[in-house]
Order: structure tokens, then C-alpha cells, then sequence
């Protein structure tokens, strides 16, 4: 993840979100996530990209004995700390490409909006399969290619501002995108579909589910959440290790 996270005025703008303030109730995608989990009770957990630590407290929640959360931003694992700390689970300072991955260690491997970072998400693809055990679980949201190749990752808007379409270019082109979020200037990285789902296919993995993100009935009044249905923002997968 880069460092944008740990910029004084990024980092107290991404706090003032209502992910940021809630936890996963006021992620609009929690409802699809939430169902791709197994099983945790007794499990080892590993969160790449942990940010505030969510999931981790979730996985403790849910029975499991070991969580690792790992964040490049000294900000984001400072505030996990702070909001979600358990005796099962340990936070450290470490980018998701530096992390050792131990062979075999953890049974579910987890990332919540880090791999749109990453720029070889394939060789991530192929040390996380290194790291999980036989039968291994894999879940990531990942923002979607559609989303990643929008023309500066926003609507092209009337004179009334209301939002007429989202362009999308450059999509077979992979690679760094530039956007503004949260009043900073941040880069991403745009991968296509084929090289996310191949990517995953191709390093050992079978596919068990994958959804784009779409909110809950619930949530369709709030302001601007009806739009999130005219295009995905996030793409939801879970695979599992074949041997």
C-alpha cells in the first residue's frame, strides 16, 4: 500500500469515513464478504493490508487462534492498535510485497482494498499460495477493473453535477493510474479481469466464488448509493489451494 496512508491530511480525511467510524456495518460490500468466510474457530488468519484491522477482530471474533495484520502505513496499524486489538492478534509495520510468507502457515490468507496497490499482483498471487496450507482460503475485494480504468476514477457530470456516465479507458492497458482521493493525489494500479482470475489460475488456485460488489437494499438511501449500481467498484474472490 503506499504511503499516501500515513499523509497528516489523507489520513484524517479517509478517519471522517463512515468505514472508517463503523467498521464493516458501513462497508457497503461487508454483506457479499462476509458470506465468502469459512469456518474460522481454531484457524490462523493473514490480513495484507490490515488498515484500521477490521478483519482481523473479525476473524478473532469468529473463533480463530493466530491473526496477522500487516500495513505499510504506521498511521493505519497505530489506529488498529488503538480499535481492535485482541490477544490473538498481532499488528506489524510491513508492506504486503515484504512480508516473508512462511510456507504453510496460515489457513485463510485475507485482503480488504490493498491489491488495486500492488503492481505484480501476480507474484503476490504466487507467495500467498506459498504461504497458506492444504485447502487453503484466499478471500480479497480488490477495486474492480471497471472502476480502476475510469477516466480519473469519477463520473463525467452534468452542468447540474449529477453523474451522466462512467468512462472507462485504457482498459487492456495495465499499470500505474493517477486519481485524486480524499483531497490527495494517489496512484493505483489497474489490472484487467483476465489478469486477476488467470493470475489466480495459474499459480495453483481454484476459484470458488467471485461477485462484484453491489449495496444492500439497505443502504440505497443514502446519497449517491443508487449510482454504485449503474457501474462495480469492487470485485469480490474467493479461491482455495488444489493440493
Amino acid at each position: 500500500m503506499n504511503n499516501e496512508y500515513d499523509n497528516e491530511k489523507f489520513f484524517e480525511e479517509y478517519a471522517k469515513m463512515s468505514r472508517s467510524q463503523e467498521g464493516l456495518s458501513a462497508a457497503g460490500e461487508w454483506h457479499q464478504l462476509k458470506s465468502l468466510f469459512p469456518s474460522l474457530q481454531g484457524k490462523t488468519v493473514l490480513d495484507l493490508g490490515c488498515g484500521y484491522g477490521w478483519h482481523c477482530k473479525f476473524a478473532a471474533e469468529q473463533g480463530a487462534t493466530q491473526v496477522l495484520g500487516l500495513d505499510l502505513s504506521q498511521k493505519m496499524i497505530q489506529e488498529a492498535k488503538n480499535r481492535n486489538s485482541s490477544h490473538q492478534i498481532q499488528y506489524r509495520v510491513c508492506g504486503i510485497e515484504e512480508y516473508e510468507y512462511p510456507e504453510k502457515t496460515w489457513d485463510c490468507v485475507i485482503s480488504n482494498l490493498a491489491l488495486h496497490y500492488i503492481e505484480n499482483i501476480e507474484m503476490v498471487f504466487q507467495k500467498v499460495h506459498k504461504t497458506l496450507k492444504p485447502q487453503g482460503i484466499f478471500i480479497f475485494n480488490i477495486e474492480h477493473p471497471v472502476f480502476t480504468a475510469g477516466v480519473g476514477q469519477d463520473w463525467v457530470y452534468s452542468e447540474a453535477q449529477t453523474p451522466l456516465y462512467w468512462p472507462v479507458d485504457n482498459y487492456f492497458k495495465s499499470g500505474k493510474r493517477s486519481t485524486h482521493f480524499l483531497g490527495c493525489d494517489v496512484t493505483k494500479q489497474h489490472h484487467t479481469l483476465t489478469q486477476i482470475l488467470m493470475g489466480l489460475l495459474n499459480n495453483g488456485f481454484q476459484l470458488e466464488t467471485v461477485e462484484e460488489a453491489q449495496p444492500s437494499e439497505e443502504m440505497l438511501d443514502i446519497p449517491g448509493m443508487k449510482d454504485e449500481l449503474r457501474r462495480p467498484m469492487m470485485l469480490l474472490v474467493k479461491a482455495m489451494t488444489k493440493d
